[in-house]
């Protein structure tokens, strides 16, 4: 019985020992941070982004702040789910749960206001070649409870974006007091240096490679 408990007690340290890198409110109070950290070389000239987020029992209030933008560069021809990730978009990756995830949320905006929503299977946890790694789209994202509104001040050199996902893609309503994981990214890009982008992140994958989710912050809602 000893035994039993003293590796109870070890496990529990052991889950305790990682540190929450985020503490999310209930809207309508907010927590936000920022980063500028180049992927995969610490690069300080990554523009700066800000990122702010709340809850409500049902929806996720998420807004990125996209600064020292100049050349808001976009495919005016795409639409909801097509590969914006090309051009310059901000990202998140979403997890519910505090482990390394196999699977997780996909969800960019670009300054166009159109979105790529999509569940991410990557089993390898590093996108690892020859590994499989799949999407799985949510192809109504409107009509499944998803809200984005983007605008841009080319004369402040930023764009905003506020959105709101629904929790119960999560099976995670109601979510005060669970941890989850997550990390957000920007790329940048323009006319002369396309396709070529500045990977632009939160939390540093080191390497040239979003999809390395032992990287994923911690973000608990309180």
């Amino acid at each position: 019985m000893t035994r039993m408990f003293t590796s109870l007690l070890l496990a529990a340290t052991a889950v305790s020992a990682y540190s929450v890198d985020v503490k999310v409110p209930a809207c309508p109070s907010t927590t936000s941070f920022t980063f500028n950290t180049g992927i995969p070389a610490v690069d300080p000239s990554c523009p700066l982004t800000k990122v702010q987020m709340c809850y409500t029992p049902t929806q996720l209030k998420l807004d990125f702040t996209a600064y020292n933008e100049t050349e808001f560069y976009y495919d005016a021809s795409q639409t909801t789910n097509g590969d914006i990730w090309e051009y310059e978009v901000v990202e998140a990756f979403i997890y519910k749960g505090a482990d390394d995830p196999q699977t997780y949320f996909e969800y960019e905006v670009n300054a166009n206001n159109v979105t790529y929503n999509a569940f991410v299977y990557n089993p390898s946890r590093v996108r690892k070649e020859g590994a499989p790694f799949d999407h799985a789209f949510v192809v109504d994202p409107f009509g499944d409870g998803f809200e984005v509104d983007t605008r841009v001040n080319k004369k402040a050199q930023l764009w905003h974006t506020s959105s709101v996902i629904p929790l119960a893609l999560f099976n995670g309503e109601n979510p005060r007091g669970s941890t989850w994981r997550m990390n957000f990214f920007r790329t940048v890009t323009g006319p002369s240096t396309f396709p070529d982008q500045k990977l632009c992140g939160w939390k540093n994958t080191n390497a040239a490679n979003f999809h390395i989710t032992s990287a994923f912050g911690r973000v608990k809602f309180v």
